[in-house]
């Protein structure tokens, strides 16, 4: 397969059309179709269902999709690293974490670099542990910021800090918001909206888990989210009470929501981790070295 034959591929199941296909990377129409007839002939699988008016993609087309724009990107991040190896630090970096309010401490990093190398450009994308962890081993991801627990085997690591709070966020008229935390047996019976980075099962031990004391795998989890944006939305149609970390949801006076912290008190850190034995760009190592000064002291 060859890089441009991927990109040819990709037009085409972005465009749904041969022609439109055509028409966008300016190539003749039985150029494609010939390039394309190729592409799955080599792969010895058929990779578009051709109607009338729409070229969709089957199962094995929708595998490539994903394997070819992950190369694809890969080559661009490839690239983008050695032009900039002769020039001033310019390049891109790409950070993956999940949502929480201690990423202020990267953002101060990026902001003093920002400042100093105008021609660095950051590439923030938002997701949990499995998501970031597969991207950053794939090397589409030159840091992950992940909440812990963390599976660190495979990686070097840099801990954040500070750590974030464990809570519920409820709609402000529920029962449990006249009280200041929200102990174990308040749950009991609830429909719970939980974080499936937070349960997952890990090698390492898992604080969220224990806090339950035996109990988690008994309480009505009715729904469970990666961000916690649309689980917020569900609470607030009354669907449950989403156990999450402080600060990640708007609980201002003019919310319908709240937040109360879980009791005993539950905090989980923050890791930056990166694979070991990583090659940096000019640009990574910089912001390597700025959150080793800054948090390695």
């Amino acid at each position: 397969m060859e890089i441009r034959v991927l990109k040819y591929f990709l037009a085409v199941a972005r465009e749904g059309s041969i022609t439109k296909a055509a028409n966008s990377i300016h190539l003749t129409q039985p150029t494609l179709t010939r390039q394309l007839h190729d592409l799955e002939k080599e792969l010895k699988q058929k990779l578009f269902i051709r109607g009338k008016y729409k070229i969709t993609l089957t199962p094995e087309g929708m595998i490539l999709r994903k394997r070819a724009q992950e190369i694809i990107d890969m080559v661009e991040k490839t690239e983008a690293e050695f032009q900039s190896i002769n020039d001033t630090v310019s390049g891109d970096i790409y950070i993956g974490g999940g949502e929480s309010d201690s990423i202020k401490y990267i953002a101060e990093i990026i902001k003093e670099i920002q400042n100093d190398y105008p021609d660095i450009k950051f590439h923030i994308q938002s997701g949990n542990a499995e998501d970031i962890t597969e991207k950053l081993d794939k090397g589409l991801l030159d840091f992950g910021i992940l909440i812990q627990p963390v599976d660190l085997s495979k990686y070097d690591h840099i801990t954040l800090p500070e750590k974030d709070l464990w809570g519920v966020v409820m709609r402000k008229d529920s029962p449990l918001a006249v009280k200041k935390s929200i102990k174990l047996e308040d749950l009991r019976g609830l429909p719970l909206l939980n974080s499936r980075q937070a349960i997952r099962k890990t090698t390492t031990k898992n604080e969220f888990i224990e806090w339950f004391k035996g109990e988690f795998e008994n309480l009505n989890t009715v729904a469970t989210f990666n961000l916690v944006y649309n689980a917020a939305i569900m609470v607030k149609k009354g669907i449950g009470y989403a156990i999450t970390l402080d600060k990640l949801v708007d609980t201002s006076s003019e919310s319908e929501l709240c937040f109360r912290p879980l009791s005993p008190r539950l905090e989980s850190g923050l890791d930056v981790i990166w694979k070991k034995y990583q090659v940096f760009s000019p640009a990574a190592k910089l912001l390597l070295r700025k959150m080793q000064e800054k948090f390695c002291k």
